[in-house]
């Protein structure tokens, strides 16, 4: 498949910004139960331990985390389902960025900063302050020009790569659930 250029990428950014604020429909849910592996699941459990029960987060360990386990706020890894839809150019190919949920939710910094809690099924998850980034696998992906995109300054203030949460109250998630923000005054204690 032939990647985007940078110029094509550029020119899907107003539909990205187009996003919703408040609540986004859940589109897509990813297992990675071994490395290089995934599973595309119509529903999920989300455990405040395990993040995602089935997939190997907890498993992989994290060069962020100070002991090299894994790091407990990149427990999930949330993308912006208008971002993957524009970089992959095909459903099909969504699962290949990594990430385990892909939302229709605008995940802007200025909309979703570290903090800010989302709804979803019966499950909450809340965004930490951990960056997500492209990286190597990501640009043999989707192309050079798509990691360039998505850490640019204009990606880096959407958050165009995803965010990084981590699960405070467990639930199931089902494909086609709502994802919505919770105003503070609900918010899970954490």
């Amino acid at each position: 498949m032939k990647h985007l250029s940078t110029e094509e990428l550029h020119a899907g950014l107003d539909e990205i910004r187009r996003a919703p604020k408040d609540e986004g429909v859940l589109e897509l849910i990813v297992r990675r139960p071994r490395k290089g592996e995934r599973e595309v699941v119509p529903e999920a459990q989300l455990d405040v331990h395990d993040g995602l029960v089935g997939d190997s987060w907890k498993d992989r360990g994290s060069s962020r985390s100070a002991d090299g386990r894994a790091h407990p706020d990149m427990q999930i890894n949330v993308m912006s389902s208008r971002v993957i839809a524009l970089v992959s150019q095909d459903k099909a190919r969504w699962a290949l960025a990594g990430d385990q949920l892909f939302i229709d939710l605008d995940l802007s910094a200025g909309n979703m900063p570290p903090g800010t809690q989302l709804a979803i099924g019966s499950a909450v998850i809340e965004v930490t302050r951990e960056p997500h980034t492209g990286c190597g696998q990501f640009v043999e992906r989707f192309g050079l020009d798509a990691q360039k995109f998505v850490n640019s300054p204009v990606g880096r203030e959407l958050q165009l790569r995803g965010i990084n949460a981590r699960v405070v109250r467990a639930g199931v998630i089902r494909v086609g659930d709502v994802a919505r923000k919770m105003p503070a005054s609900r918010a899970v204690s954490t």
